[in-house]
């Protein structure tokens, strides 16, 4: 089933606003501003997670990439001399708070997580677009390969920065959630990758930039996967979740899927109205066991 083929899945349903019923959950858009939120996935709850920086060393730093210096967030446990690296892709909305945040739960559990803002190019501040029509051509104009690359100087830089790369995953969202597929499909060194909601098949547009969806790299998969959909995500619907476990399978690569019945899209994101606590508290789970299974985290 094909649905909205000229858009990207992991834009469907993405700004949805909230009832009235619900307006005094949510923060204002200059409080959302002021607290480093994105200001274009609408209105953000005032209940966001939020995890404070006890016993972990956190800060932004820059990578040199093609191009110039990338700007990453990282947090890493104050005390670990070679912690586990672990790369976070974001949302198409910029390196906002909300993954800053999970960089730091990420490093709670004893990972150097590293969050590359790799859309710096475009020398635009995503989190302060307010119109989608503005930030597609950004995020859409990211060739894979360049892509790739930038994951591939951020794992180099954080080696240098006594991170354990023998011991490297990558977790991502949304659009970041389709980088893990590339990039599980790219790094042989990778351990693990989970994937929440990441599309799975490409717009046709973007055939020259993204020559290949993470379904038809399926059969170069170098690393087990775990992915984390919502069964009612308006953009990727079970079947191709279903067709990508087959094409898997089929090629004798490891992954594990969850489905999450009546999950939208954004189910883990906290910070907005696509937000369900038990779906994102149990996937996040998954996600840290997923990392344990595979030996990156202890």
């Amino acid at each position: 089933m094909n649905v909205h083929p000229k858009i990207p899945s992991d834009v469907i349903g993405l700004t949805t606003a909230p009832s009235l019923s619900r307006r005094g959950f949510f923060m204002t858009a200059s409080a959302a501003t002021a607290a480093g939120y994105t200001l274009l996935a609408g209105p953000v709850r005032a209940q966001v997670v939020t995890t404070d920086t006890k016993g972990l060393k956190v800060g932004d730093a820059t990578v040199k990439v093609a191009g110039g210096d990338m700007p990453v967030y990282f947090a890493r446990p104050e005390k670990a001399k070679n912690p586990p690296v672990v790369l976070v892709a974001m949302e198409i909305f910029g390196l906002h708070e909300y993954i800053k945040d999970v960089t730091r739960r990420l490093a709670k559990a004893g990972a150097f997580a590293i969050a590359p803002d790799y859309y710096f190019r475009s020398g635009q501040d995503l989190t302060k677009i307010t119109e989608m029509p503005k930030l597609m051509p950004v995020v859409n104009a990211k060739p894979d390969a360049e892509l790739l690359a930038d994951l591939d100087a951020t794992v180099a830089w954080a080696k240098k920065q006594g991170g354990n790369t023998g011991k490297l995953a990558i977790i991502g969202f949304c659009r970041g959630g389709r980088t893990v597929w590339q990039y599980a499909a790219h790094n042989k060194n990778l351990k693990a990758g989970v994937a929440f909601y990441g599309s799975l098949v490409d717009p046709p547009a973007q055939k020259e930039k993204w020559p290949k969806s993470p379904t038809e790299l399926a059969p170069d998969m170098k690393a087990p996967v775990l992915g984390l959909y919502g069964e009612a995500d308006a953009g990727i619907p079970v079947a191709q979740v279903e067709a990508m476990k087959e094409a898997l399978a089929k090629a004798k690569k490891k992954a594990e899927f969850k489905l999450y019945p009546g999950a939208p899209h954004a189910f883990h994101a906290d910070y907005r109205p696509s937000y369900r606590k038990e779906a994102a508290e149990d996937g996040w789970n998954q996600a840290l066991a997923w990392l344990k299974k595979n030996k990156v985290l202890s």
